[in-house]
């Protein structure tokens, strides 16, 4: 099930997907899983949106910095 979060004034989709999941690059999944703010870039105060259940698969197309290994 996945959970929500409200937003702080000043939030925008990549710092809500590093808070929440420490990773900028899932503001993707949370812009599809809130369609009715596509269009909001920075958001107010207040704004409950749906946060996506965050998968463990790790992006294949990172720089070499970026990664574990």
């Amino acid at each position: 099930m996945a959970s929500t979060y409200k937003t702080k004034q000043g939030d925008t989709w990549d710092l809500i997907a590093y808070k929440q999941y420490g990773d900028e690059y899932k503001m993707q999944d949370l812009i599809e899983a809130n369609p009715d703010y596509v269009t909001t870039v920075i958001f107010s105060a207040g704004i409950e949106l749906t946060m996506p259940d965050s998968d463990s698969t790790t992006a294949t197309n990172l720089p070499p910095w970026k990664t574990s290994s």
